[in-house]
């Protein structure tokens, strides 16, 4: 078996790695927050965003919160066992070079 096996291409950027590392430890978090932990424009999340739901490893709930939109983003089963399987692949890759 390859090092690179289970490596997903889909978690290659520094911003999708971050949107999932945080809904890997929280059952959800809103547009806003990640916007702050991840520093990052609204524009650039938007677009990671959607390339995780593409893949369907992130589902999306809008909501109104008062008058104002509220959208709250989780990992899915699925993407909880790819991201999983990704953090594994590198752990492996980490191990390898000891």
């Amino acid at each position: 078996m390859s090092l690179l096996t289970n490596i997903n291409k889909a978690f290659d950027h520094r911003i999708r790695l971050g949107i999932m590392s945080i809904l890997m430890v929280n059952e959800y978090a809103d547009f806003n927050t990640l916007k702050e932990l991840l520093d990052v424009t609204d524009g650039n999340l938007a677009s990671h965003l959607k390339a995780l739901e593409k893949e369907d490893f992130i589902s999306i709930e809008k909501q109104f919160i008062g008058r104002k939109p509220n959208t709250r983003y989780s990992a899915t089963k699925i993407g909880k066992k790819a991201f999983k399987d990704h953090i594994d692949a590198l752990e492996r890759i980490i191990n390898k070079q000891k």
